[in-house]
């Protein structure tokens, strides 16, 4: 009798608790609704009255489909009436709905045109997207000097975007004579902002000696500052100093959890180096089938490399069967964005815990 109410006591305990649990999520929720609604009547209110910065506001809304279902007529409509008061911010919006083809035709001439009202105001963001266009000489013909005169604009207000552009330029001499000195000076201010590509760009500055002396320990420490934003490429950059020793002591697995990180992520280049060290079992237990499949999605993203290994070294292992092979494509066809591959045994093992088939979820 003791054991039964002690059983009926956890029980109750349980429920409560979980009642406890659920109202406060429910709450949140309804609280987060109702601002999000609150906040459209109020802009709504405003921009039918003519304030542009409500009308900016309420386009945004409507674009990202928050308190009312996502419309991006309705998004270019409030963007236009703040546009046509010379609103920079409409006008960049407007930029890049023609440029994105969101709820318009994509239309690069367009956007050029919405960018240059906003960029001749001093928008710093106009003024990126603008050089981006000249540089990509999409709505415009090809023109890096024009490129380099927006970026510099921009740069010059402290836009991160505008840096690294402008330093990359530099440092492949596009449209200016290669210039290390001053791809560092802009490369540096854009990473120091905390910019990951910037930091990206600046390791490999440091592990190549382009324009500095080669600092192994400084690229790693650049690496580590934009794999820690999760970024693709300085996470696959950081496992290959981890692969070879270089200003990190060499360390095998750590170089597989970066290519992993990165991998999951879809980066091609850290699957065909994840790939490869399934194959040859470097830092993780060899696995012919988890290298295929890792080697097929880079493949399918054009890495010749990876096609070449998955389709000539691996059939030539004895030990790679028709079945296993038939498990590497199941894998990789059933891959998802942000999913680790594991093998179909491990997956059903692994069930309990609500793992997808083909891979279990990780965070990035």
């Amino acid at each position: 009798m003791h054991y039964v109410k002690l059983i009926f006591t956890l029980m109750l305990a349980v429920l409560v608790g979980a009642c406890g649990e659920s109202t406060a999520p429910s709450s949140s929720k309804n609280e987060a609704a109702s601002t999000t609604e609150q906040s459209f009547v109020e802009s709504k209110k405003r921009a039918d009255s003519g304030d542009a910065d409500a009308q900016v506001n309420l386009g945004l809304l409507y674009a990202k489909g928050e308190g009312v279902p996502q419309d991006f007529a309705q998004a270019r409509q409030w963007w236009q009436n703040a546009a046509a008061q010379g609103d920079a911010q409409a006008q960049v919006n407007l930029g890049l709905l023609y440029a994105k083809g969101e709820g318009v035709p994509q239309d690069f001439a367009q956007a050029r045109q919405w960018y240059e009202k906003a960029a001749t105001q001093g928008n710093a963001q106009a003024q990126v997207n603008l050089g981006l266009l000249y540089a990509q000489g999409e709505g415009v013909p090809q023109d890096y000097a024009q490129a380099r005169q927006w970026y510099e604009k921009a740069a010059t207000q402290g836009n991160a975007q505008a840096q690294v552009n402008l330093g990359e330029m530099y440092a492949r001499s596009e449209g200016v004579p290669q210039d290390y000195d001053k791809a560092m000076e802009w490369i540096q201010k854009a990473a120091a902002q905390g910019h990951a590509r910037a930091q990206v760009d600046l390791g490999e500055m440091y592990a190549d000696g382009w324009g500095v002396p080669k600092d192994a320990a400084k690229a790693v420490e650049w690496y580590q500052k934009a794999a820690a934003q999760g970024h693709a490429d300085g996470q696959l950059r950081l496992g290959r100093m981890y692969a070879t020793g270089e200003g990190v002591p060499k360390d095998a697995a750590k170089a597989v959890e970066w290519y992993q990180k990165a991998a999951v992520q879809g980066d091609e280049a850290a699957q065909f180096s994840l790939g490869l060290s399934y194959l040859i079992g470097d830092g993780v237990p060899e696995d012919s089938v988890l290298a295929y499949a890792w080697l097929n999605l880079s493949a399918a993203q054009g890495n010749e490399n990876a096609k070449g290994v998955r389709d000539i070294v691996i059939p030539k292992r004895s030990q790679f069967s028709s079945a296993q092979r038939a498990e590497a494509e199941r894998l990789s066809s059933n891959w998802k964005p942000g999913q680790v591959l594991r093998r179909e045994s491990e997956s059903a093992s692994a069930a309990g815990n609500m793992e997808p088939a083909g891979g279990a979820l990780v965070s990035k």
